[in-house]
């Protein structure tokens, strides 16, 4: 499995990019949210990858951040949801905004994707929403929590909304409460992912 590349992009279209590594362009699709966050040809990038097998292929998909390949790959796991439908998705919503709409059951704003009917955008919100109560994120209901050997106060109000939108990336309440110390509460809940999403990047 390849984990991710760093080389020079030598080419970019809408859809994909190719990055040099050891002498070997390789062909990363990827959504219009990385692209746009990438360099112009001739400089270095890095892409955290996941790679696609099939009967008659074998493909790479790439991003610019581990919270949108993770996104990626929950994507996919949910039934009619392939490659392109997902990158279609993460091309106009950010893994944040994926896992908020989710969260908060709005399948309209997953239907902004080219190939995401109202059918299969409710799907995804049915499908993921199992995944996070199979992640145990029923949990964060207890009066209080113990987290790296302390006890933990309940999220609530906004918190509890970034928690549960973060269980959608396939984070559990464990992973991300040590990070959301310090936090303002009182932004909107995407900013709270954004900044708790950024803080376990740095780890």
């Amino acid at each position: 499995m390849i984990y991710s590349l760093s080389g020079k992009i030598i080419h970019t279209e809408q859809g994909f990019v190719v990055i040099e590594c050891g002498g070997v362009g390789y062909k990363c699709l990827t959504t219009m949210n990385t692209l746009r966050s990438l360099p112009g040809a001739g400089e270095t990038a890095m892409l955290y990858t996941r790679m696609l097998v099939r009967e008659d292929a074998v493909e790479l998909c790439g991003f610019s951040t581990t919270a949108e390949r993770n996104c990626f790959v929950m994507l996919t796991s949910i039934s009619g949801v392939g490659a392109k439908v997902a990158l279609a998705i993460l091309s106009v919503l950010t893994p944040e905004q994926v896992a908020l709409s989710v969260s908060l059951g709005d399948s309209k704003s997953l239907t902004k994707a080219s190939g995401v009917g109202n059918k299969l955008a409710q799907r995804i919100i049915l499908e993921l929403k199992d995944k996070i109560k199979k992640l145990g994120i029923a949990e964060t209901v207890s009066p209080e929590r113990e987290i790296g050997g302390g006890v933990s106060p309940v999220p609530t109000g906004n918190l509890s909304q970034a928690v549960a939108a973060l269980a959608v990336l396939g984070y559990t309440p464990d992973d991300v409460m040590p990070y959301m110390a310090g936090i303002n509460t009182e932004q909107p809940v995407e900013a709270i992912i954004a900044q708790t999403l950024k803080a376990i990047g740095k780890k």
